[in-house]
């Protein structure tokens, strides 16, 4: 079954997986929760095919997510509580070390792929004897389920491995749980987002078909490797089925392939060689394969450029597109990530707000040093002013001023 197969059964047997509730305990103000509410849009086996065919198999789509979950994890985090920048706050320090089998980059980068990916990434938070958070850990998006109340709001988070069932429950006031769900937007589905193989699904299999296609040519010399042609002689007739077997299983065996290239043909009274060749024209689905990438990188957002797509002249330079990549796809995927694990983390410290050092950021060098000279030239503007247009903090002797 093929990546758009797959995703065509997925979509078609939706209705049938959803839960709805007794017969007569729909309320007007319930029913429409239930059109959405069922399991995830990936079962085990969906996900990981689609990522199998979406991202383990197709290079563009590999080197997309990759470059997107390193910038990520690149990222120089900044904490500050009532406006005032916090560099020793323990928020960091468990960001940094979220658990002991990873590091805080390595945290970061499988958030992010898991977010392209799936759509849906799940971070579940283990107190310390203290009742402060302690470690972070990722949980795998195709092993959870979002159990929705009659209300339609989640109830519970369900995880489930190795026949083994866990459940984080939801307060339904605050809506806190000991679980956060990140996702992306999804205009068809009210509890699970939208992954980046989806969007690219057609694109990724008309890369993977093209990356095939390459390997036959290559391994029949680039082009169909011709016809045997039977001419009879006098009195002979067609080829017996027995003779016509016998010779496409010699043809397979020892003619076809890469290991038998120039190997010369011996062939019996009768048949001749008929070689074929196939025009520019038809060899030109290299363009295609090319399209493809572009579309697969467009769904990732990611400049073609980037991944060495040729034929992509947008931006003028490497530099430029780097710079795209960063303000169009990476900082707006961040600052989504930082709200909600500041809104999520205020449970402990009320007035937390986690950030990014731009200026630790090597592609908006240039942009930021024009930013600095131009505030710092402002005579009208007063220092605080300035800080907070650069996006600083404020001093001590501004808070107590104010």
């Amino acid at each position: 079954m093929t990546l758009l197969s797959r995703l065509r059964h997925r979509f078609a047997t939706k209705a049938s997986r959803t839960n709805l509730p007794p017969s007569g305990s729909i309320s007007r103000s319930t029913f429409a929760a239930y059109l959405t509410t069922g399991l995830p849009r990936f079962g085990a086996l969906g996900y990981e095919a689609l990522t199998r065919d979406g991202y383990q198999r197709n290079p563009v789509a590999r080197r997309a997510v990759q470059m997107l979950s390193d910038g990520l994890a690149s990222l120089e985090l900044t904490a500050s509580e009532q406006g005032r920048a916090s560099p020793q706050h323990p928020v960091l320090k468990l960001l940094a070390q979220p658990n002991a089998a990873q590091s805080g980059p390595a945290f970061m980068e499988a958030l992010a792929s898991y977010l392209m990916l799936h759509g849906n990434a799940y971070i579940e938070l283990v107190e310390g004897h203290d009742g402060a958070p302690a470690e972070l850990y990722l949980l795998r998006p195709e092993r959870v389920t979002v159990v929705a109340s009659s209300t339609g709001w989640p109830a519970t988070y369900k995880y489930q491995v190795a026949g083994t069932v866990v459940n984080f429950a939801v307060d339904p006031l605050t809506g806190r749980s000991d679980l956060l769900h990140l996702k992306t937007f999804n205009p068809l589905d009210d509890h699970y987002g939208l992954g980046g193989v989806d969007s690219a699904a057609l694109a990724i299999e008309t890369h993977n078909a093209a990356a095939q296609w390459t390997l036959g040519l290559l391994q029949n010399a680039a082009r169909p490797s011709g016809a045997l042609v039977f001419e009879p002689g006098d009195g002979a007739t067609n080829l017996t089925a027995d003779q016509y077997t016998r010779l496409k299983g010699e043809m397979a065996d020892h003619f076809q392939g890469a290991d038998n290239a120039g190997r010369p043909l011996l062939l019996e009274d009768g048949l001749k060689w008929q070689p074929l060749s196939m025009t520019p024209a038809d060899m030109d689905f290299i363009n295609s394969r090319h399209a493809a990438a572009r579309d697969i990188a467009l769904a990732f957002g990611v400049p073609p450029i980037l991944l060495n797509i040729p034929g992509d002249a947008t931006y003028s330079n490497y530099q430029e597109a780097s710079k795209a990549l960063w303000r169009a796809t990476l900082l707006p995927l961040s600052t989504r990530i930082l709200a909600s694990l500041s809104g999520w983390l205020q449970l402990y410290w009320p007035e937390l707000e986690l950030g990014i050092d731009l200026d630790s950021i090597p592609a908006l060098a240039t942009d930021r040093a024009q930013v600095w000279a131009q505030v710092s030239a402002a005579a009208f503007l007063s220092d605080t002013e300035k800080r907070q247009l650069l996006g600083l903090t404020m001093l001590r002797e501004d808070i107590s001023d104010g």
